[in-house]
């Protein structure tokens, strides 16, 4: 769709027909869903006499398969992180900032240890402010949760074996760093 210039919540009512002026949302009452509405109520982007369709998240998701499968046009409720993004092929849509917040409605992770905590275990202070991660690592790790019934715990570890070169920045000193690839079995 990106190719046939739908990029932007601007351009959607254009190619209405396509999408069968749907947009297909997750479980009624969710923020997310809220916000759609609104700018249908609102007819921003000229989406009045479009229809949210609510339904479950596998629900969604299961359109958006036959959709693919049917080579048809869909427009859904997509987020990051989540595994939808290593599944498809997803195109977020621009232009909804003052529904979804700026960059597309992202949002920043911060971690926060409790006071004093720094001083009474720098090690592990350390590793915490070390630590990075990225939406798309967050995606895989989800999908294998989510997708495939993994534990968390698995999920992680199963990630970091295939990706061990992400923990080398997380690790002060050679003691952490060789404890680590030990229990990893790397």
């Amino acid at each position: 769709m990106p190719e046939a210039g739908v990029e932007s919540f601007g351009v959607l009512d254009e190619h209405a027909e396509k999408f069968g002026r749907k947009i297909y949302g997750i479980e009624p009452g969710n923020n997310s869903n809220r916000m759609i509405l609104e700018m249908i109520e609102k007819d921003a982007f000229g989406l009045s006499g479009w229809e949210l369709i609510e339904s479950s998240e596998q629900g969604m998701l299961a359109e958006v398969d036959r959709a693919i499968r049917n080579e048809k046009w869909i427009v859904f409720l997509g987020r990051e992180p989540h595994p939808m993004n290593t599944r498809y092929d997803i195109a977020y849509l621009a232009g909804g900032d003052d529904y979804f917040g700026p960059n597309y409605g992202g949002a920043e992770v911060l971690t926060n240890i409790r006071t004093g905590y720094a001083e009474e275990c720098p090690n592990a202070a350390k590793f915490v402010s070390n630590l990075r991660f990225t939406l798309d690592m967050e995606n895989e790790m989800m999908g294998m949760i989510l997708d495939e019934g993994m534990k968390p715990q698995a999920a992680a570890a199963k990630w970091l074996q295939k990706n061990s070169g992400v923990i080398e920045p997380w690790l002060d000193g050679g003691d952490a760093r060789a404890a680590v690839r030990q229990e990893l079995g790397l």
